[in-house]
């Protein structure tokens, strides 16, 4: 679904990403791991077209679509969604408002997401005003939710997070990837996915997202380099043990 070749980026002339190449297959989720400052978000920003990144070489194919140039809103019809680890307060613009342009399609009924994601006392609030860390991740997970991406980029969803919200998003995320959860009969808007290979990138610095969802392939950005990929799990329990560093000195 998502193949990267050779990508370098640069931000305010500065060189954040070197050399990358990645692959998601249809269906598959990816957990991408590394020390603050390695590059991960810029390698998100980049995928998504935000301004600011800028290509310098290599190319980013969306299912065999070369999307390098296109702008973020052709992106996102094509199929690519972001769930922000710090998204912006909108004061003015209600929530249920910024769903209902995500829902574009016309695929669900709002409230009955919100109450998946126990946020429908949230709805009618401006867009993450005076939101806990928690309610902010659920109000993006809902965006996603109503939008139905083929390949989502979850930036940090874990992070400034409780347990009991964590669980929900953890949920929420099986969900969107249609993993071990069944559509119920009384939500037909969740039948037409049922079956389509979605895709995601997890981003992740401490890795708690891996208790709560299940992932296909791990990968270690250090410096702005891919320099590992293999099991998310004995990445994670490396990463533990001796850090970073002797992570990507162990795959040299």
């Amino acid at each position: 679904m998502l193949q990267i070749e050779g990508l370098k980026v640069e931000v305010a002339g500065k060189t954040i990403l070197n050399n990358v190449n990645m692959e998601i297959p249809y269906g598959e989720t990816h957990i991408l791991f590394g020390p603050n400052g390695s590059g991960k978000t810029s390698l998100m920003m980049t995928i998504m077209g935000f301004s600011g990144y800028h290509v310098t070489s290599g190319k980013i194919f969306f299912k065999d679509t070369d999307i390098t140039n296109i702008p973020i809103n052709e992106r996102a019809n094509l199929g690519i969604g972001v769930s922000f680890q710090r998204p912006p307060t909108i004061n003015g613009l209600k929530t249920r408002e910024l769903v209902e342009i995500c829902d574009a399609k016309q695929f669900g009924d709002i409230e009955a997401l919100a109450r998946e994601l126990n946020f429908m006392e949230f709805l009618d609030r401006d867009i993450n005003h005076k939101f806990s860390g928690g309610e902010i991740k659920r109000s993006e997970l809902l965006q996603l939710m109503a939008q139905q991406p083929d390949l989502m980029l979850l930036d940090e969803p874990e992070s400034g997070v409780d347990l009991e919200n964590i669980a929900i998003i953890g949920h929420a995320i099986n969900s969107l990837l249609h993993r071990g959860v069944k559509c119920p009969q009384d939500k037909p808007h969740k039948e037409i996915f049922v079956g389509l290979k979605k895709s995601a990138l997890v981003i992740t610095h401490t890795g708690h997202i891996l208790d709560y969802i299940s992932a296909d392939r791990g990968q270690v950005l250090y410096d702005g380099v891919l320099c590992c990929s293999r099991n998310a799990r004995e990445i994670l329990k490396w990463i533990r043990e001796y850090g970073y560093e002797e992570c990507v000195r162990c795959t040299i």
